[in-house]
């Protein structure tokens, strides 16, 4: 009965944010360039890109369009890998002088003592790194033999700043799954607050590699590794929000599952583009920054994102779930977009079957 509670709670939260969709986080994809070649990357991003870096007037052009009264927002600067960009820190600085958060998404590898110690001072607020294994492993994904070894400088230089809101992602696989509880006790030796597990899309580079992708009974051991390890409560581990997860909302995440993309969450995407979280397909794209206003763009269209009725065809059509699913999250909606390319809760409800 409890649980029923929370949930019809929580779907008229859903409903309250979808129709005031105040803008909480804005993606800035501000190099499509990147140091690394990943087996997983959903970008396909490459050291040599057909795009140039987003010039940072273009991008403060866009800012400039959200009213000062507007709801307090958090720029995430992400790629491609940011730390490429030569001006990063002039970007963070900007962002603060319009009275706004920024945080950045970087894979570690060029993270060192001096750009940690400058980023900080142009006010970065947030840092996210990948972990994706311990050295071997993560290695593997990263493609780059030594990446492990400056992921693990990286972090121990963040989590040495105890104002900085510092959190870790995994990408689980086949090939790191086994040693969850080793990474586990790893980022807890660290002094790790934060740990937050995805799965691996099955897009852009990713998707021609099986070694990526979790069997049904792979993703339930997932959610029970999680869920008994919240139960500890010596680190912050949750599944993210990449989709539903039936019978284990709200125990392996703090909640229920709500896709947030183009209701709190908007991108500025490298050629201009607006739309909402970077890996979602590229052809929800809502108008672009050289031709439209940004926040009238906001305001007025992301449909798709807002009234997600469309999702309910293929296997969602009759899914007794839908209303607090609605189709999974957004960015497993490619190509013809007749159905969704992965459901975790179908996974999981197959696994438990066996």
């Amino acid at each position: 009965m409890i649980r029923y509670i929370k949930r019809e709670i929580f779907r008229g939260f859903k409903k309250h944010e979808t129709r005031v969709h105040p803008l909480n986080y804005l993606f800035w994809e501000c190099t499509s360039r990147c140091n690394l070649n990943c087996l997983h990357c959903g970008s396909d991003c490459t050291k040599d890109s057909s795009y140039d870096d987003m010039p940072l007037a273009d991008f403060l052009s866009a800012l400039d369009t959200i009213p000062h009264t507007s709801e307090r927002i958090t720029v995430v600067l992400t790629g491609g890998e940011p730390l490429l960009r030569s001006d990063i820190e002039q970007c963070g600085m900007e962002i603060r002088k319009r009275g706004m958060h920024w945080s950045m998404v970087s894979n570690g590898y060029l993270y060192d003592e001096q750009k940690h110690i400058a980023l900080l001072n142009a006010g970065m607020g947030a840092l996210t790194f990948s972990l994706d294994g311990l050295e071997e492993n993560h290695n593997w994904l990263r493609n780059a033999k030594n990446s492990f070894s400056k992921a693990d400088r990286a972090i121990d230089l963040a989590v040495k700043s105890p104002r900085l809101n510092f959190d870790v992602v995994t990408c689980v696989n086949q090939r790191n799954l086994t040693e969850l509880p080793a990474i586990y006790d790893y980022l807890i030796q660290k002094g790790v607050k934060a740990w937050r597990l995805f799965t691996i899309v099955p897009i852009g580079r990713a998707r021609h590699n099986p070694d990526l992708f979790l069997a049904d009974q792979q993703l339930k051991e997932v959610m029970d590794f999680i869920k008994t390890r919240r139960k500890l409560s010596l680190i912050d581990v949750k599944f993210s929000c990449e989709g539903f997860v039936g019978t284990y909302e709200n125990q392996v995440r703090n909640g229920f599952f709500f896709c947030r993309a183009g209701i709190n969450i908007g991108s500025i995407l490298i050629d201009g583009s607006i739309s909402a979280c970077p890996n979602i397909d590229r052809s929800f794209a809502q108008g672009d920054i050289y031709h439209d206003n940004f926040f009238d763009t906001w305001q007025s269209k992301f449909k798709p994102f807002r009234d997600r009725g469309w999702t309910k065809t293929g296997q969602c059509k009759k899914c007794s779930d839908y209303n607090d699913c609605l189709g999974n999250g957004m960015h497993y909606w490619h190509g013809e977009k007749e159905n969704v390319l992965v459901c975790h809760n179908e996974k999981i409800k197959c696994a438990s079957k066996n």
